[in-house]
């Protein structure tokens, strides 16, 4: 048996995998596609059989040598016919043929889209393993999926495409073939496909309409039409209004009552982008989605403000614990409210309500047996007058082989161990550099264990509404066991605790900082216990939002606590956690100038709207996600210039040129039909996951909608009816009238994301603020023949390269080499300058010098070595970074050389790698 193919085609990809599984022997010959011998018609690849047959469709011929199960086989050929017709000409035309056809790129986005809907549920397409249409597909895509640029462009929003094409790749069978027959990535295979088969374009339909059981969900059902016409036909006096938020918010019987938390950050330091993902912006999402929905919902915030990490921020400041607290809860606050944070009420930790609460609590839970006193070893500075918190004390590394002379209480900066403070080497007080002593010290702990058959019961029921993350983390503590918690700490800035013999001791912040939902929501109203203690007929169901290091806390401290108390306190229902969120793969750093904090983002003049939807839009929900500059600009200007704002803003442009500002008289016809059908399930889609909170999913159903708008009318083409007969006319007006509706439903559907693209979206369409009835979701008729429509303006404007490339330099920090130069000089002057205090200080003290003398060199010597810690901890940083670039890169090489690209195409990327591993000699130690 013997292929025919041009090199480099990936249709021959799929006739040799499908051979390697039938274990069938094969040659393959490569040949010119212009080659006057090759039998009729001159399409390649194709398969000359051993009986001297010739099977000129590939397709056919990966039949041939491997069918599926009769069970699968109505559904594989399904796939294959979808592949020929659809996938593989409109890639070969997009991308091989450089075609600018909007209609054809809408097409494959479209045939991607569904493909993703389909593996998003199971592992592989037609059967519970691998088989021919798996194998059909994937070969016309893994050219796509081996280059960067077009995979960031056509897969990166496709998951679960991508997460099947890695576990067909890693298929032996297949791993084999491409050893053998290697396929260069992108534009040349798809050139190469082009040239063999020579499809016709005009055969390729932009809705993209060919049958398969699940992979193409435009075969509507006339139970759909049907629940279309009858939602479009509704009164619109009947569509309801969203309410207006009262001043004070609480629970009503007759009502959904939702109340939303977000995490409290603390107020030591400015929120960076991830920060802000984390929790308040997601919360807020969430927030918005329920009050367009019409529930009844309070959502709180505030800043947490006592504990160790304010002392500490105080002290490199200079300032008192209360201007800490008042300096950062004003950024905090600021920051909140350019990001269109809708908090009902955003407080503090520090407040009277505070103290109260957190005392009550402790008391009901040492009545209740749930507390205990236990000596602690502390070090305690006699000249200060006080116990030592971790980051008050430092010393010599305990750990065998690290000499390391300034070690935190908790971590070596040195080795990067984690340090226990009793155990360092000739410890020192932070503050005043005098040596500190262990002293016993009664604290008070809460007996989890006790606590844990409670817990455990209340888990079982809370968790399945949780975050996966979030169960796997709260279920990890539950199966290790709970052990007793400290929770009280020998600081001064905290809640003091109520007891005669331990009043100069504070509640620790674990302890204290999720009460602050309690005491913030006190101080926005005095009716805070219909929330937290609701009477039998307010049902309410509490959500909180936080990155993953807070679900301990909440997951498990927070609920024993409240059970503990036995007081009917609300307890979680749902815990959404997110993953952490990177900066350009590396992490944030505000000391070094590192990635967008809260308050640069208004600085770069790009809207509040625009971080918004980038930040939901790569929300690391399951998974770490990085903030990329570049990836920013690409989804502003395909997905919010190109795809949303260019639809809408072309049908409220017509309609302002053609119809004066005015929706025209709509004469529905089926195909209008089946467009508000696809545009449910979408709709339908965006309910589902908003109320689970998966807000990356739903802010993509948005997207689908306008892109079926953009199709819709790229299809009908009103602007040419227009011109025609009366009824060509009327076509136009139908055309441009649904458009207009559809865009008054993304006003809606936009408001949780963008609020202000949102409103100003209402002015131009001159609409209410309509609500969602979840219960009920279709697409009604929102702006009749008739309505006046205002003035259309673009929502969006372009992100040029030119600027992204100015706000990558400006958050990037310091350039690594010069920087890692300079640092590099200045950890050997440091050193030798603090050697040279060292002697002169020895000498001091060996003598009579004057005591002032000594404190200033000792004063220097302090600052010296803080000076070196922080350079050495820079150091391991950018190490940590540019290995990890280095892991990347060294792939990226890896791959482009096994797929076959030519020398040019991967030299500029090996130098790339060499640069990497310069980077990395220059700062090893020598």
């Amino acid at each position: 048996m013997l292929i025919y193919t041009n090199a480099n085609n990936p249709a021959a990809l799929k006739l040799l995998i499908a051979a390697k599984f039938a274990q069938k022997s094969v040659d393959i010959k490569v040949v010119d596609v212009n080659d006057g011998s090759l039998e009729q018609p001159r399409h390649l690849p194709y398969v000359k059989t051993g009986d001297n047959e010739t099977i000129f469709v590939p397709n056919a011929g990966v039949w041939w040598l491997w069918p599926p199960a009769q069970q699968a086989a109505k559904a594989a050929s399904e796939y294959l016919e979808w592949e020929a017709a659809v996938l593989a000409p409109t890639l070969a035309h997009v991308v091989g043929g450089g075609s600018k056809q909007e209609n054809l790129k809408a097409c494959l986005n479209s045939a991607l889209n569904k493909l993703n809907k389909v593996l998003e549920s199971q592992p592989y397409l037609s059967e519970k393993k691998l088989n021919a249409s798996d194998i059909v597909v994937w070969c016309t895509l893994y050219p796509l999926a081996l280059d960067d640029t077009l995979a960031k462009e056509y897969l990166s929003n496709n998951l679960h495409v991508l997460k099947w094409m890695k576990s067909v790749e890693s298929d032996k069978e297949v791993a084999e073939v491409l050893k053998s027959f290697k396929i260069s990535s992108g534009i040349a295979a798809y050139q190469a496909l082009l040239a063999g088969a020579k499809f016709i374009i005009s055969n390729i339909s932009t809705d993209n309409n060919v049958q398969s059981p699940q992979s193409v969900p435009e075969i509507v059902t006339s139970d759909e039409l049907e629940a279309a016409q009858k939602a479009w036909l509704k009164d619109i006096k009947d569509i309801p209004l969203m309410k207006t938020q009262p001043k004070v918010v609480l629970p009503k019987s007759t009502e959904r009552n939702i109340l939303i938390t977000s995490a409290l950050p603390y107020v030591n330091n400015v929120p960076h982008l991830g920060n802000i993902i984390g929790c308040v912006l997601s919360s807020d999402v969430f927030a918005r989605f329920c009050r367009i929905c019409n529930y009844n919902t309070l959502f709180i915030g505030g800043t947490d403000e006592y504990g160790t990490a304010t002392e500490t921020k105080a002290l490199e400041e200079g300032l008192s614990c209360q201007a800490i607290c008042d300096k950062y809860y004003a950024i905090h606050k600021d920051i909140y409210n350019w990001f269109n944070i809708s908090f009902d009420y955003f407080g503090r930790s520090s407040s009277p309500q505070q103290t109260e609460l957190c005392q009550d609590m402790f008391l009901q839970l040492n009545n209740n047996g749930f507390m205990f006193t236990e000596a602690v070893e502390q070090l305690h500075c006699e000249k200060c007058d006080r116990y030592l918190a971790d980051r008050f004390v430092e010393g010599g590394c305990p750990h065998p082989g690290c000499n390391y002379e300034d070690a935190r209480g908790d971590q070596c900066d040195g080795c990067g161990k984690l340090v226990n403070a009793v155990e360092l080497k000739n410890p020192r007080c932070k503050i005043c550099r005098s040596t500190p002593k262990l002293k016993t010290s009664n604290q008070f702990f809460i007996d989890l264990p006790k606590l844990e058959p409670l817990l455990l019961h209340w888990m079982k029921q809370s968790a399945p509404g949780w975050s996966s993350n979030a169960q796997v983390i709260g279920k990890a503590w539950i199966r290790e066991g709970l052990k007793p918690r400290c929770i009280t700490r020998d600081l001064k800035w905290g809640v003091p605790v109520p007891l005669k013999d331990f009043k100069d001791k504070v509640f620790y912040v674990w302890f204290d900082a999720p009460i602050g939902y309690m005491s913030i929501n006190k101080a926005y109203t005095e009716k805070w216990e219909e929330w937290w203690r609701p009477k039998p007929e307010h049902k309410i169901t509490l959500y909180q939002f936080m990155a993953k290091d807070n679900v301990p806390f909440h997951a498990v401290m927070f609920p024993a606590c409240l059970l503990g108390a036995n007081r009917g306190y609300i307890t979680v229902s749902h815990i959404m956690a997110t993953e952490y969120l990177n900066y350009e793969d590396g992490k944030f750093s505000k000391s070094r100038g590192v990635g967008v904090f809260g308050n640069d983002a208004r600085d770069t003049g790009i809207p509040s709207d625009v971080w918004r939807f980038y930040l939901l839009y790569v929300r690391p929900e399951s998974q770490d996600s990085s903030f990329s500059w570049s990836d920013l600009a690409t989804k502003n200007n395909s997905e919010l210039l190109n795809n949303l704002g260019n639809f809408i803003n072309r049908a409220l442009v017509f309609a302002k040129n053609n119809f004066n500002c005015t929706v025209p008289e709509m004469q529905l016809t089926k195909d209008d039909f089946t467009l508000l059908v696809l545009c449910t399930r979408e709709l339908k889609g965006y309910v589902n996951c908003l109320e689970k909170c998966k807000l990356r999913d739903g802010i993509r159903h948005i997207l689908s909608i306008s892109r079926l708008g953009n199709q819709y009318m790229q299809f009908n083409q009103p602007w040419v009816l227009l011109k025609g007969t009366p009824e060509e006319k009327v076509r136009a007006a139908t055309v441009v009238g649904l458009c207009c509706n559809i865009a008054a439903l993304l006003a809606t559907l936009l408001h949780p994301y963008m609020p202000d693209t949102s409103n100003t979206l209402k002015k131009q369409l001159n609409c209410a603020n309509t609500a969602l009835t979840p219960e009920s979701i279709e697409i009604r008729q929102l702006l009749p023949p008739g309505h006046k429509l205002g003035n259309p303006a673009p929502l969006f404007a372009k992100l040029e390269p030119a600027k992204v490339d100015e706000l990558k330099k400006k958050f990037a920090g310091a350039e690594t080499k010069p920087r890692q130069m300079n640092g590099e000089l200045k950890m050997t002057d440091l050193t030798k300058s603090i050697a040279e205090i060292e002697k002169r200080l020895k000498t001091l003290k060996s003598g009579k010098a004057d005591k002032k003398k000594i404190k200033e060199e000792e004063a220097i010597l302090a600052d010296l070595r803080s000076k070196l810690n922080s350079q050495v901890q820079n150091n391991k940083d950018d190490i940590k970074s540019i290995e990890d670039q280095i892991a990347v890169q060294g792939s990226l090489v890896r791959k482009m050389k096994e797929s076959g690209a030519s020398k040019p195409e991967w030299q500029p990327e090996v130098a790339k790698l060499l640069e990497l591993k310069a980077k990395l000699a220059s700062l090893q130690p020598r």
